[in-house]
Order: structure tokens, then sequence, then C-alpha cells
């Protein structure tokens, strides 16, 4: 399995700390906030990394991680977003990276408080599709929501009044190689960008999606709220552990 880091936007809701920098450089407690979706699959054993950036400060990006040595990788692949387009946008820059192998994709301001190991080792005795990782959370209503009927997820809605479920889909997402034929067929939505919630209903109505329940906190850090949150709780507990304590395996985001 390849692994994919987004890490490109514009971070205009973390202004004016973003005016002359990208948001996944900002620190989140004692790391670059990037620092932590390359953690989050190294620790699930994908080594093969792809980071997608943009914007004025995508140099700086090579000069903080060089090819990985941080995190024992030999080496980092890097690629260029012009603009923003979308998740699905962005993801669709790293189809000659993956070729035909599947691909486990971070977004680049997601920080879990675990891992995704046993997830990426379900998702390998897939034959095909893809996988979802979810979260309960307090305000669904915030996130990508799924419907569920038991393990099957029915559809996801993003940003719903009236959610179908206390659930939160998080920002790490299972595809095989046809996501990218999946990306193609999409139109631009009414912020005309291309939506993964798009790519992920398409692998539903195949009847090829799967989805896991993360276990430990997760947050992203895209707000001044959330990303004070975020660091408040990798400073209580760490981020990225290998193993969680029973009593915090649970706590929501």
């Amino acid at each position: 399995m390849k692994g994919v880091v987004l890490a490109g936007g514009l971070g205009s809701r973390l202004r004016p700390l973003t005016a002359v920098t990208n948001k996944h450089l900002l620190p989140v407690y004692d790391q670059p906030m990037i620092y932590y979706p390359i953690q989050t699959l190294v620790n699930a054993g994908v080594t093969d990394i792809m980071i997608v950036t943009g914007g004025n400060s995508a140099g700086d990006f090579l000069k903080l991680l060089g090819n990985g040595k941080a995190f024992g990788l030999k080496h980092l692949n890097y690629t260029y977003q012009e603009g923003e387009g979308g998740i699905a946008a962005a993801l669709s820059l790293v189809e000659h990276f993956a070729g035909d192998e599947p691909v486990c994709v971070v977004l680049g301001d997601n920080i879990i408080q675990g891992n995704i190991r046993d997830a990426v080792a379900s998702y390998g005795r897939q034959v095909r599709g893809a996988k979802i990782l979810l979260k309960k959370v307090q305000d669904p209503q915030r996130f990508g929501v799924p419907q569920l009927d038991g393990q099957s997820v029915l559809r996801i809605d993003e940003k719903p009044k009236d959610p179908k479920s206390a659930y939160a889909v998080i920002g790490i997402y299972m595809y095989d190689s046809r996501v990218f034929e999946i990306i193609r067929t999409l139109k631009p939505s009414g912020r005309g960008e291309l939506e993964i919630t798009d790519v992920n209903n398409a692998y539903i109505e195949r009847g090829e999606m799967t989805w896991d329940e993360l276990q430990g906190w997760w947050s992203d850090a895209g707000t001044f709220e959330s990303l004070l949150y975020a660091s408040n709780l990798v400073a209580k507990t760490g981020a990225n552990n290998m193993e969680l304590k029973r009593a915090e395996a649970g706590t929501n985001s």
C-alpha cells in the first residue's frame, strides 16, 4: 500500500497564521502539524509516501522533511497542487505514484491518539473497494456523516442539518487503484470543488465500502479552536501511540 498525505490548501480559516506559511507547517504542541499524519502512516507499516502540497511555502516541506529521516524513512515523494480544487482533486495528482497499488490517504491536519494498524491490515484482506474510519462525535453536523445499517454504509452526507448517525467520517481513507477512475467522473460541487464524499458514495453505490471505528481521540486542526484543542490533547496523552490505555480508548473528539 502507498501512503498519501494531503497538505495543500490555503488554510484561510487560520489567517493570519497562514498568511506567510502553509497551515500544515504550524506547530501542534511540540511538532509541526505535518509530522502527525506521516507518523500515522509509518506506524501502520506504510512507508512509501507522497506529500501533496501547494502554495508559496511548498519548498519549506522539503527543507523540513527532507527524505523522511526523522521517521526512519529512506525517501519521501512530493507533488504540487496548483490552487484549490478539493480533496479529490488533490488525490488525483498521485495517480502516477500509486500505479496499480491501493492507497491510504491521510488529510494533513488530522491527528489521532492511537494508530490505524488494524484498519490497514483489515483493508489488506479486502479484494477491492474502499474503507473509511469513523468516530463518534458530539457535533456530527460539522462533518461527513454516514448512514449505517449494521456493518453496511448506506450513504454519506456532507455537513447535514439532520445527521443520520453520531459518527463523523475522519480524514483517513483507503482506496483501490480505481479511485482515480471515479475522480475523473466527478463534477464540482456547489463550492467548485471535487468532493471526497462523492468518491466515498461512489464506492458505497458499488457495494464496496467498509468501515472501522477509530479507537482513541481524533481531531483535525484546521481552525483556531481545533488547533488549540489538538495541541492540548497531544500534550496530555501524546499522539500516534502504538498502544492505548483502555480508559482512554473511548475518548471522543
